[in-house]
């Protein structure tokens, strides 16, 4: 008899301040690294660009990161080199890479040989996926261990904005943009039916600039704005934030320990 599997209910913890915000993540990263580790001997994670890397500033010097285990992707990215201010690769490498010793060999990045083919860039990324996934988890769709996204202030997540075609794509693993309403204009992301066979998902959001379009997320889902669109079947969804990005939300807070 096969299993049902029921879209995941987010899960809120509210922390003072964004310190509060940063231990908090990195007790919750360390978690679901040993539990992947104990599992399968490795460790699948996505991570976004904007404020996300300077977030994961805790793990930096944490004892029990087993780095070597890591293999790092990225749930979107600029289409642009490596060393692009606008590339996300260039972010995380700045904030992140650069302070923790991740094999280089495991962070996957896009095929700058294939910048002007968007096409073939995408399916490149997803035979890499392949590689690291389908040969040793059985799923339609890969599973990640924990995929960490931040929120737009139009409640977009990846590079899945508002209203974009991309909303309703259901096969590609990844798909690409060349009209992204915040530049650049040219985009790879993953794609929902991804973002939603995760093991974990977490959302990173701090700040007043968050309140209004949080509170929509979390206790006006039926807008069916982007963040609101990721509830992993048989994962498990979390919103980590600070008390002043959720001043204005209804959805019960759970403290955590």
């Amino acid at each position: 008899m096969s299993t049902m599997h029921v879209p995941a209910t987010p899960v809120v913890y509210s922390m003072p301040d964004v310190e509060g915000v940063v231990h908090a993540l990195a007790q919750f990263v360390l978690t679901a690294q040993h539990e992947a580790i104990l599992k399968k001997g490795r460790f699948t994670i996505a991570l976004s660009g904007g404020s996300l890397p300077k977030m994961l500033r805790g793990l930096i010097g944490a004892p029990g990161v087993q780095w070597d285990k890591w293999q790092v992707y990225y749930a979107d990215e600029r289409v642009v080199p490596l060393d692009h201010p606008d590339s996300n690769h260039a972010l995380c490498r700045q904030e992140f890479y650069s302070k923790v010793p991740i094999p280089v060999e495991n962070i996957h990045t896009i095929d700058v040989s294939l910048l002007d083919d968007l096409e073939e860039l995408c399916d490149a990324y997803e035979k890499d996926l392949i590689l690291q996934f389908a040969s040793k988890d059985s799923a339609r769709f890969p599973i990640f261990d924990l995929i960490l996204l931040g929120m737009g202030p139009d409640g977009h997540t990846c590079s899945l904005f508002p209203g974009h075609e991309l909303l309703s794509e259901e096969d590609r693993w990844v798909a690409y943009l060349e009209d992204s309403p915040k530049p650049p204009a040219k985009r790879v992301t993953l794609t929902f039916p991804v973002l939603n066979h995760a093991a974990r998902v977490a959302f990173v959001a701090t700040g007043e600039g968050k309140q209004e379009t949080l509170a929509t997320v979390l206790d006006r889902p039926e807008e069916g704005l982007p963040c609101s669109r990721i509830r992993p079947l048989g994962g498990l969804l979390y919103w980590f934030v600070d008390d002043a990005a959720s001043a204005q939300i209804a959805y019960p807070k759970t403290e955590w320990k």
